[in-house]
């Protein structure tokens, strides 16, 4: 594995050059998916509005020197949060009782995958927070189910599926314990 030092910046507020740096890496990230209309970044620029309004919103991007390179963001959700409300099967009775950390998206420039920066990454938007677990939604076709096999190496587990819009894959709802 190749060892790069990454800085990794912590934001709960985002100032324009914050803003432009995330929508770059989202863009590089996600260029070979950006004609689809889920990933475009107009769709991206519009959920990102929503979740930066949202209870217990975080970024973490990192930066190599002055280029960033990677980000995790995420939030609280509760349990009459629409998060929990649009999976495809019923929930055990109190399994939303409790707040979880929903880590929204998840990205790392290509020349900085494989080194150990998206876990280092996520792990920093995880360290501090109070909820008792995080939870993901992943694409299992993704990387031809490499990422969904990253997730599960990292404690994940798959626990549903979820929809969020009609131009969407259906998705592998996913949760682990925070500590």
């Amino acid at each position: 594995m190749l060892w790069v030092t990454v800085e990794l910046r912590h934001h709960t507020a985002l100032r324009p050059g914050v803003r432009q740096d995330l929508l770059d890496v989202y863009a590089d990230v996600r260029a070979p998916l950006l004609h689809l209309p889920n990933y475009g970044l107009a769709a991206f620029t519009e959920r990102l509005e929503r979740h930066i309004g949202d209870p217990g919103f975080e970024l973490v991007l990192g930066y190599d020197g002055a280029l960033p390179v990677g980000y995790a963001y995420g939030n609280t959700v509760d349990a009459a949060d629409r998060y929990w409300q649009r999976m495809a099967e019923p929930l055990p009775h109190g399994y939303t009782d409790a707040p979880a950390l929903a880590v929204k998206e998840i990205g790392v420039r290509t020349p900085w995958r494989g080194t150990g920066t998206a876990r280092r990454i996520h792990d920093a938007l995880l360290a501090g927070r109070t909820e008792g677990r995080a939870t993901l939604m992943v694409n299992p076709l993704a990387g031809d189910g490499k990422v969904q096999a990253r997730y599960e190496a990292w404690g994940y587990r798959a626990f549903n599926t979820q929809r969020p819009t009609a131009h969407s894959p259906l998705l592998t709802a996913m949760v682990r314990p925070m500590h």
